[in-house]
Order: C-alpha cells, then structure tokens, then sequence
C-alpha cells in the first residue's frame, strides 16, 4: 500500500479531477435529452421545468447512484476474495438476483417495489454464498479462472432464469429487465436506489475491516478481525446494492470490475481512501457511458448496459494482459 506526500497529493489531485469530470458529465446529463428545455425555462413555471424536475434530475441522481452501488459492490467483492477479476456480474450475483425477480414476475406480479428488492437481494445473497462456498472447496491456482467459473455459474443461473421466462411467455419481459436502460427513470420510481445509497455508506464506515480482510483469513485473524464475519458482511451489502439496482435499473455490466481495478492502480489498495473516488470514477463512467447511448441514435437510445458491455469488455481484456504482464515481468 502506497503512502507519503507524493502519493497523497498525486490521490488528491485525483480526485479533483474525477470530481470536475463528474461535475461536468452530470450538466451534460441534465441538458440532454428529447425534450428542448432552455436554461430561462427552468426558472419558469411550466411544462419544461416540469419535465427538467420530474425526467432529468431523478436519471441523473439514479445514474450516480446506481454507478456507486456496482463501483463499491465490485471493491467489496474483491476484497473478500482476494481476486481483481471479480463483480456482482462476474460472479453470478447479478443473474441470481434476475431469477428472484423473475419468480417475483410469475407468484406475485402486482409486488410492491419493497417486496421485489428484498426477494431479488436475498437471491443476490444466496448467489454469492453459492460462489463464495465454491471458491473455498475447489482449488483455484489462477486469478483468470475464477472470474470464469463466476460466469460459468451465472450462465447456469441465466439458462434457468430464461426457461422459466420462455414457459410463461415473459421473455419481453426479461430483456427489458435485463437492458440495463434509464429511459423509464422518473420522479417516483428511483427512489430505492437511496438505499444502495445507504449501501455505499455501510460500506465506508466498514472500511478498513474489508482491507485487512484483503489480506487474508489468517492475517485477519491475527490483527482480531472476525474474518467469516466480515465476509458475510460484505456479502449481504453486495447483495443488497445487487438487488436494489437490479429492480430499477437492471444490469450495469463491468462497472464493478473495471472502476475498482483502475482506481487501485492509481491509488493503492485502502478501501477507505478509494472508495469516494470508486464512487466518482464510477458516476463518470456510467454518466458517460449514457451520453453515447443517448445521442449517437438521438432521438433514439441505445440501452446504457450495451455501451457498458462494449467499453466493460474491453477494460477486462486490458486487466488480463496487464496482469499476464506483471506476472511474467
């Protein structure tokens, strides 16, 4: 872990500038859009400040907090199992919380949000104990393999998720969940999203017992840290932030694995530093991510999940070589 004057200024000036750059992406958030309001308008009682209030400003405040929720979701989970390849996507955490809301869909589809988030997070938190208890019975010797047997599980999940869709005729239904879109974001409807919100704050306070668990299971236990408990912990955030973000938004690739990989790159590895920067790098990727989506087609849209995809896809293929790389050097 790096530390010092040079590394604490050089961590400042970091996060000067991904708060500019966030600061910046979020008005262009706000001016975007199918609607034509004017800056006059919104000091202007009618119907553009009323879309500008009820449309704009709650997408912008669901993308900074949907982004936040995946970026330290991803931090946790690499943290309590020592691997940087790992995020709720990654892991099966996602896929398991589309099944909850998928039985959710076909036992009780007039479920209050409240319902669906709890449902959705325990089968987040089940997902994750499932991959958690995998890890600890299979010897895994590469760091590559295990984001892959994640995603091998999460596509077992995936093909039963999309069976039960099939048989009841609910796969629309499905794709529109899985889009991973913040067109339908409006006043009224992202409010849960606060809760990730809380999420994100459980998580900082908790900070330096995610770190030292980062060190291992015997290290922790040395230093006095409860390590199982720490990791149940941190499962039950993962999967509650999972779960929440996947009932009002649906799945935001990558951002989790991408965002808390590239900040421990230029900062080191202290949760507690990282996270407020996790949280801007990762609202400047999924702010800019939904800008290309909005205005490469406009008036058209391109779900935020498929920019993601693509931008998400290509950041994992750099942190293999990069890490091949250290390895052989």
């Amino acid at each position: 872990m790096r530390s010092g004057p040079a590394t604490t200024g050089a961590g400042a000036a970091t996060t000067v500038a991904a708060l500019v750059l966030v600061l910046v992406l979020v008005v262009a958030s706000l001016a975007v859009g199918g609607y034509d309001i004017s800056l006059s308008d919104l000091w202007t009682a009618g119907s553009a400040q009323e879309m500008f209030l009820v449309s704009r400003v709650p997408r912008t405040v669901a993308l900074v907090l949907a982004a936040a929720a995946m970026g330290v979701s991803g931090t946790v989970m690499q943290m309590i199992t020592r691997n940087r390849f790992v995020e709720p996507t990654t892991t099966g955490s996602a896929q398991w919380s589309a099944l909850g809301i998928l039985l959710m869909m076909l036992v009780w589809p007039q479920a209050p949000v409240l319902v669906k988030m709890t449902v959705a997070s325990a089968f987040a938190f089940a997902g994750t104990m499932v991959f958690l208890g995998l890890l600890r019975r299979v010897a895994l010797r590469s760091s590559v393999v295990v984001p892959l047997v994640g995603m091998m599980l999460g596509s077992l999940v995936g093909a039963v998720t999309l069976l039960l869709a099939t048989r009841a005729e609910l796969q629309q239904s499905l794709a529109a969940w899985r889009s991973g879109g913040f067109n339908s974001i409006t006043a009224g409807h992202y409010e849960p999203l606060y809760a990730a919100g809380a999420v994100v704050l459980l998580v900082f306070c908790c900070a330096q017992w995610f770190t030292v668990a980062g060190l291992g299971p015997d290290v922790a236990r040395n230093l006095g840290l409860d390590h199982d408990r720490v990791v149940l912990l941190g499962s039950a955030a993962v999967a509650l932030a999972t779960g929440v973000t996947g009932v009002v938004v649906g799945f935001l690739p990558f951002v989790g694995l991408v965002v808390p990989n590239l900040v421990s790159v230029l900062r080191g590895d202290d949760v507690r530093a990282n996270l407020p920067v996790v949280v801007l790098v990762g609202a400047a990727l999924v702010i800019g991510c939904d800008l290309i989506g909005r205005t490469v087609v406009f008036p058209l849209e391109i779900p935020v999940s498929v920019v993601l995809g693509a931008v998400g896809a290509l950041g994992f293929v750099g942190l293999v070589l990069v890490r091949r790389r250290a390895l052989r050097g």
